[in-house]
């Protein structure tokens, strides 16, 4: 900070008072990057929590897993060096990396592995995941460096799993504060966070290869509204927004200024419906509403044509996909005969509950208006993030929303028991157990086309599309993740041209 009482009485001095904050704020952009989220997070401990957003700002970043997802969905070692599967592909002997400390100076080792995952199975545990860790017949410690992971049946996608955020290893003594206070293994740690605004991390020295972190301060600002993420990009107060709204593209990819990054994901926007709500319980209800909804009408609306329509959970692109659109395909008069076929007089009023997202608020306008053609009056209620975590997803309040399921592998929510959406079916659960247990990749394939025809004629939800994701940044950004098969934001690979 420059001292106002200093008086500087020459031209040159004047001239480098002048230049000092350009020069000051140069230097700073080198190592510092703001991104922004149009989500905030509740807490920062993603075993504790479903949102996405958690694992935005901790994955990878402030903790770590034994094996680490790229950006284009392939698996390698993180916190394990090397690991070996069984023949049966139930046991998985990992070697853990030496020399690793927790941000608490606490050392990490097999038996934190140990710990982690068997209080993520407990029967108390909060992990949104918890049943891929009750799946584990045991955890047993070898020595120090190594693990092996007995499960009760295989699971092909195992080493994916291990990758996300619900599988952090965590350090005993800090799991209680972790939503607040994280401490992890990761290249960061929690510098500030100012609810309602903003989360900052700092580059930890004590980081086994801080050397090459060329991040030094990361700050992460939350924007909901569509046009404050726009000006806040144009102006220069955020670097880069992964997940931006789709309607700032036409904008970007004409300013020179910037580089627009349009990505793949595994995600599936549904307008989930509460099968445990009358009338919704009645599977004719729900194809009537499957039926009503114009799913290219959709994309456009909602996201302003980035994505491909689907007809089940599950995307293009995914191993063993089906397309199942034809299933409950757009068709007006259908749906108004299988709502009379059920006795349901119209007009039947449904609440429509929607979160922040641009993708939720606008699909929900176009959602409203095609049900309404059908004598369904969807009443909108906004909610935000907070709200609709706990008053949707945790206490089951409403009839309809719009949420984007962004995990890969998540046919397994289906067989859960007591989940959001309240479908429970014994043959889906018997169905998914054969896919967990299918050795061979073309049975599995075959399963996995099964259970998508499955959620399809039950009509669970309306399935409506696989989004694309835009990222807007600017243009001297490097190392962000073009492909998204999981919601990471890697702060390590960034660097400034």
């Amino acid at each position: 900070m420059i001292n106002r009482r200093y008086i500087l009485n020459s031209a040159a001095a004047s001239a480098a008072l002048a230049a000092l904050p350009l020069t000051a704020t140069a230097q700073a952009k080198k190592d510092s990057v703001v991104l922004a989220m149009a989500l905030e997070p509740p807490g920062l401990d993603p075993t504790a929590g479903a949102a996405s957003a958690i694992a935005e700002i901790v994955q990878y970043n402030l903790f770590e897993t034994l094996t680490k997802i790229n950006s284009d969905g392939t698996v390698s070692p993180l916190l394990a060096e090397s690991w070996e599967v069984s023949p049966d592909l139930k046991t998985y002997t990992f070697k853990l990396r030496k020399g690793v400390k927790f941000q608490n100076g606490e050392a990490f080792n097999a038996s934190s592995v140990k710990f982690s995952f068997e209080r993520a199975g407990a029967e108390k545990s909060t992990n949104k995941d918890k049943r891929t860790f009750a799946s584990m017949d045991s955890v047993a410690v070898i020595d120090e460096h190594t693990v092996v992971i007995l499960n009760k049946s295989l699971d092909p996608d195992f080493l994916f799993l291990m990758g996300q955020a619900t599988a952090i290893i965590v350090e005993p003594k800090s799991v209680d504060s972790n939503a607040t206070r994280p401490v992890g293994t990761g290249p960061y740690q929690l510098a500030a966070w100012n609810k309602g605004s903003s989360v900052t991390l700092a580059k930890w020295e004590g980081y086994r290869s801080a050397a090459s972190i060329k991040m030094r301060r990361v700050t992460f600002r939350f924007i909901s509204d569509p046009a404050a993420q726009v000006a806040a990009l144009l102006a220069g107060d955020v670097d880069a927004f992964p997940r931006v709204t789709p309607r700032s593209v036409p904008q970007f990819k004409t300013n020179a200024r910037f580089q627009v990054l349009v990505s793949g994901s595994r995600a599936k926007t549904i307008l989930a419906i509460n099968n445990k709500k009358k009338p919704l319980d009645d599977v004719r209800v729900r194809r009537a509403i499957a039926a009503a909804i114009d799913r290219q009408a959709v994309i456009e609306g909602a996201g302003d044509g980035y994505g491909a329509p689907i007809g089940s959970h599950y995307v293009p692109g995914a191993f063993g996909y089906v397309d199942t659109t034809g299933i409950n395909p757009f068709n007006i008069e259908k749906a108004k005969a299988l709502l009379a076929e059920a006795g349901i007089k119209t007009p039947l009023e449904l609440s429509l509950k929607l979160p922040p997202p641009p993708y939720a608020r606008q699909g929900g306008e176009v959602i409203a208006a095609q049900l309404a053609k059908i004598g369904i009056v969807a009443k909108i209620e906004n909610v935000e993030w907070a709200q609709w975590l706990s008053g949707t997803y945790t206490n089951k309040n409403y009839d309809l929303t719009i949420i984007s399921h962004v995990e890969p592998f998540d046919l397994g929510n289906f067989a859960k028991t007591g989940y959001y959406w309240g479908y429970e079916s014994p043959q889906f659960n018997a169905l998914f157990d054969k896919i967990q247990n299918a050795p061979r990749a073309a049975d599995r394939a075959k399963l996995l086309g099964d259970a998508q025809r499955m959620l399809a004629n039950d009509s669970v939800h309306a399935f409506l599309y696989q989004p694309q994701w835009i990222t807007v940044a600017n243009k001297n950004l490097k190392g962000l993740w073009k492909n998204m098969p999981i919601f990471v934001n890697d702060l390590a690979t960034l660097s400034w041209s």
